[in-house]
């Protein structure tokens, strides 16, 4: 599934108050005029992402007239977490969550969400800014499963993963500092599990936040697995535990 990006400073003006799901809008280092305020004014006031980019950056995606101002238009509807959670509560579920904290490749957000729903993960949570994007890669790599699991944007990762806390879920952070292996660790119970990109790992902010800190074993020379990979094997020991 692809989403054309939609090109021009009055066309992304529409699309924003017209309640289109905007992954981000990209804006031409400089741009300045009266349209920009306007285009800058819905976009604060609507919270949609944006971001200054070179001309070049935005030629990557249309060589016309595209004025500046490029949106991109996500391919599926972001869900509230506090409403996913509620609803998965109130079923009488434990709630199961993949944190995905500062990955930024699409394709192996695509495989973790793969993973995910094959888990029965309940929610993905990200961050609305510094994330992989939800486009047609993605999806491809996810076999779909983008399509039907819910994914949860937060503002503030923070507060999101808080919430999570508050709502009676264990802050798992899978990190191969961490002392307790994942066969050692109770991954029972409603649970949220954190994973970090390969090359900056789980922010210390959300590491204090967590209630457990686990590893995978790792028997060769390799000191860690590709993320998407972890998450599989994490997720699948989770579900284990819960069936023996």
């Amino acid at each position: 599934m692809q989403t054309e990006p939609i090109f021009g400073i009055r066309a992304v003006i529409e699309a924003i108050s017209a309640g289109k799901e905007i992954e981000k809008v990209l804006i031409k280092n400089g741009s300045q005029g009266e349209l920009i305020t306007e285009l800058l004014q819905h976009i604060h006031k609507h919270k949609v992402s944006f971001q200054y980019v070179p001309l070049e950056r935005l030629s990557k995606y249309s060589k016309g007239n595209h004025q500046g101002v490029i949106a991109l238009v996500s391919p599926i509807i972001y869900q509230d977490i506090e409403q996913v959670i509620n609803k998965v509560l109130k079923s009488g579920k434990d709630p199961l969550v993949l944190v995905i904290d500062h990955v930024t490749d699409v394709r192996n957000f695509g495989a973790m969400a793969r993973t995910a729903e094959c888990t029965g993960v309940d929610a993905i949570l990200v961050a609305e800014k510094g994330a992989a994007q939800v486009n047609s890669d993605a999806i491809k790599t996810s076999a779909g499963a983008l399509l039907s699991i819910p994914v949860c944007r937060a503002k503030s990762m923070m507060k999101a993963v808080t919430f999570l806390k508050q709502s009676g879920l264990q802050i798992v952070a899978a990190t191969e500092k961490a002392e307790s292996s994942i066969y050692q660790a109770d991954l029972t119970g409603p649970m949220a599990l954190v994973l970090g990109s390969e090359d900056r790992g789980i922010s210390p902010d959300m590491l204090k936040l967590t209630d457990l800190e686990v590893r995978i074993p790792l028997l060769g020379e390799i000191a860690s697995l590709n993320v998407s990979v972890a998450a599989g094997v994490i997720l699948y020991e989770a579900q284990r535990q819960k069936t023996v």
